[in-house]
């Protein structure tokens, strides 16, 4: 029997169900009536009858209904009219102009609705490049050629995977869908995005600038008509969502593997967040004004169930940014792509003002590994005073690193949160290095309910490999008479060696960046949109609710020291606060004994994936010493001596 690879599996039972066992039957419920919803006529039956063509049809197999009930039947049973829950990942689809060739697109098969754009990122943001109801397309598959029809009428989407272990489990996902809900018409939900009702925003509107990178990957002409088995044309999508493809040379510019992934992460998290108003908040704050809130111990119904270790990981959601700016070859819009960036990483606060993430033990650690969008992360506490969080992140496109000090003021009625330590970025396409500093985050009504939070400062842009260009950013102080519409607002230039404005943007960090010196103005970066329940679970977004998920396969292969196994935090996020509370300082205790047992046999504490060097200005830095991926590959944690935190 074949096993899916690890990272397959589905890891919620709600998000990504099992196959269907022997004993899970989608028949019995359905009787003998007819189906009067209407199924289109598979296009196939009408193409050229060539011998080749013959000899290929006869790989394939239409999955109607009723040939999938009558596979699946088994007397007795009743219908399992249950919906599966969101599956995804990057599928090769075929292209519209020219018909021989394939690209990787993103699809997302949530509720019977299979939609696909170029990225994650523009699904979550609603850009998509079309959708079909699965429920009304008939599936035609060749387990030969690993490929997948879909015949919607007025949509036909081809499909192929790499794996066959993939293609059983995307086959598993659309089953289905093919004649659920015939039954529950009603449950169907529409392909719009649940956000149409939204009044478009300031960074919505410009959204017919967004042009995002193309990611194509080509094949011979030899591998073009072994593919073309079923003899079909594409048939242009009668939606004006999609844009006709570009008709140059295809260019093999994959951001991932070309094995096709998909994946299942948790959309929700355990419990929801709890109300933490009863805190005398004001006790501790007025008993610590003007100190260094770090060094302050806070009851744990403050948190939320991430640390600052994560946090550095948040920065990381738009790094398609990045993957884009590796592949401009003009220095000034390369810097543009690279600005956006260093601006997406605050766009999390504007939902986050309610609690504060865990401060990392010393030693603590976490990793970020995403597949799908092609990084690896690796972050450590390596100091403890002052608390210092050194991060590092690889992919085939970019580097990022940095070790982050922070300090949170209280005074009075607001509380700063201040960054010391410089962010890096380096694109291997030309040789560039960028560092820039951070601006400062304020929370202000921070005693009452009525809290917000801003960002202000000047951020600074430079490349250290070359001085063609730097970038300015401000992000713009409110003032007290400011209306909410000219909250969050940030402007920035890039400037040549003259000092001489090349291009300019701006917007506001919360809702999207645009350039209006291009070429064609153009929207740069906008936000994923935000789950409806957001402000249930802690304020955190779709990416930020998969930061702390621990599945068995990842408990096979972290250290004992990553932060999803920090009891007092897994607790809190499960609800149980009074026990997280209790834990938290059982946690606390433990690294003070281990200071002081330290401190007594002459011992300093050495990190083990950082060391601490100085970079070209003369300051003191962390960067990653390069044996993280390489012991969790061989021998694994498991074979090594791990501090033990918890």
């Amino acid at each position: 029997m074949q096993r899916f690879p690890h990272h397959l599996l589905p890891m919620d039972p709600q998000v990504c169900p099992p196959p269907l066992s022997s004993s899970q039957s989608m028949i019995s419920s359905l009787d003998k009536s007819p189906i009067s919803t209407y199924k289109p006529s598979h296009s196939r039956n009408g193409s050229t009858g060539s011998s080749k063509h013959a000899k290929q049809s006869r790989d394939w197999e239409v999955m109607d209904d009723v040939h999938y009930l009558e596979m699946n039947s088994i007397p007795g049973a009743s219908l399992d009219l249950s919906i599966p829950g969101i599956c995804e990942g990057y599928l090769m689809k075929r292209r519209k102009y020219p018909l021989k060739g394939w690209h990787k697109r993103y699809f997302l098969l949530e509720k019977g609705i299979l939609k696909y754009s170029k990225t994650q990122q523009d699904i979550q943001r609603g850009k998509l490049h079309g959708s079909l109801d699965v429920s009304l397309a008939v599936m035609s598959i060749n387990k030969k050629s690993k490929r997948i029809d879909l015949d919607a009428g007025d949509n036909l989407y081809h499909l192929k995977w790499t794996s066959t272990a993939l293609y059983m489990y995307t086959e598993h996902c659309l089953n289905p869908f093919l004649f659920l809900h015939h039954c529950h018409p009603s449950q169907r939900t529409p392909s719009l995005s649940r956000h149409s009702h939204r009044a478009p925003s300031v960074a919505e509107s410009m959204a017919e600038y967004f042009d995002a990178s193309e990611v194509i990957t080509c094949e011979t002409s030899s591998e073009a008509e072994a593919s073309d088995e079923s003899g079909l044309s594409d048939i242009t999508t009668t939606s004006n969502s999609e844009p006709e493809e570009g008709h140059g040379e295809c260019l093999l510019t994959s951001l991932l593997p070309v094995e096709v992934i998909l994946f299942c992460r948790r959309t929700t998290l355990p419990a929801t967040s709890k109300d933490n108003s009863h805190i005398g908040i004001m006790t501790i704050l007025y008993n610590n004004i003007g100190k260094d809130l770090s060094r302050v111990s806070m009851p744990v119904a403050l948190n939320e169930p991430l640390s600052l270790l994560q946090r550095l990981s948040e920065e990381l959601e738009y790094t398609d940014l990045l993957d884009i700016a590796n592949h401009i070859d003009d220095p000034y819009e390369r810097m543009v792509y690279v600005a956006a960036f260093s601006i997406s990483g605050y766009a999390w606060a504007s939902w986050r003002y309610r609690y504060k993430p865990f401060n990392p033990v010393l030693g603590e650690t976490y990793e970020n590994y995403r597949e799908d969008r092609g990084f690896r992360f690796i972050s450590e506490q390596v100091s403890h005073h002052p608390p210092i969080s050194a991060c590092h992140a690889e992919s085939e496109n970019f580097t990022f690193f940095q070790d982050q000090r922070w300090k949170n003021k209280f005074w009075g009625k607001s509380v700063e949160i201040i960054s010391s330590g410089q962010v890096n970025v380096t694109l291997p396409n030309y040789g560039d290095h960028y560092e820039w500093n951070k601006a400062v985050t304020c929370i202000h009504n921070v005693l009452s309910q009525q809290r917000w939070l801003e960002h202000y400062g000047e951020v600074v842009i430079r490349n250290t490999k070359s001085d063609i260009c730097t970038c300015k950013i401000t992000f713009v102080k409110s003032r007290y008479w400011s209306s909410d519409n000219s909250k969050n607002e940030v402007q920035g230039v890039v400037l040549d060696q003259a000092g001489e404005v090349v291009h300019r943007f701006g917007g506001l960090w919360h809702e999207g960046i645009v350039c209006d010196t291009f070429s064609t103005p153009k929207c740069i970066w906008k936000p994923n949109v935000q789950p409806d329940d957001h402000f249930q679970f802690y304020g955190f977004s779709r990416y930020a609710r998969e930061l702390n998920e621990l599945t068995p396969e990842l408990k096979a292969v972290l250290p004992p020291t990553d932060t999803r196994f920090r009891p007092d935090q897994r607790l809190l996020e499960e609800g149980k606060v009074a026990e997280a509370d209790k834990r938290k300082d059982e946690v606390e205790e433990k690294q003070r004994e281990r200071r002081k047992e330290m401190a007594k046999r002459g011992e300093e504490h050495l990190p083990r994936f950082f060391r601490k060097a100085t970079d070209e200005a003369g300051r003191e830095v962390w960067l990653y010493n390069g044996t993280y991926w390489k012991i969790r590959n061989d021998p694994g944690f498991a074979q090594t001596e791990n501090l033990h935190l918890w």
